[in-house]
């Protein structure tokens, strides 16, 4: 609990792995629900409209995520370096 609080341990890394999920889960969501509802009902171009958006939101989440982590990465390699 000391190394979070002195920020010897950073905690936004679980957060943003957290974050990840949800987001993971929402693209998800989101294109089942793209495929299966609208105006017009089931069609074939909702269905692949779907598909699209959850693969397209998730891999969206990935790289944000870990564009995110990247970061926290540099920060650790850098304080490594400083302590040697």
């Amino acid at each position: 609990m000391k190394d979070v609080l002195f920020f010897n341990n950073m905690l936004t890394p679980k957060i943003i792995t957290f974050v990840y999920w949800i987001l993971l889960l929402a693209a998800v969501v989101g294109g089942v629900s793209t495929m299966f509802m609208g105006y017009e009902g089931f069609t074939f171009g909702n269905f692949l409209k779907g598909i699209f958006y959850a693969l397209a939101g998730g891999v969206g989440a990935r790289i944000w995520c870990e564009l995110l982590i990247v970061l926290f990465k540099m920060n650790e390699a850098l304080q490594d370096l400083r302590k040697k």
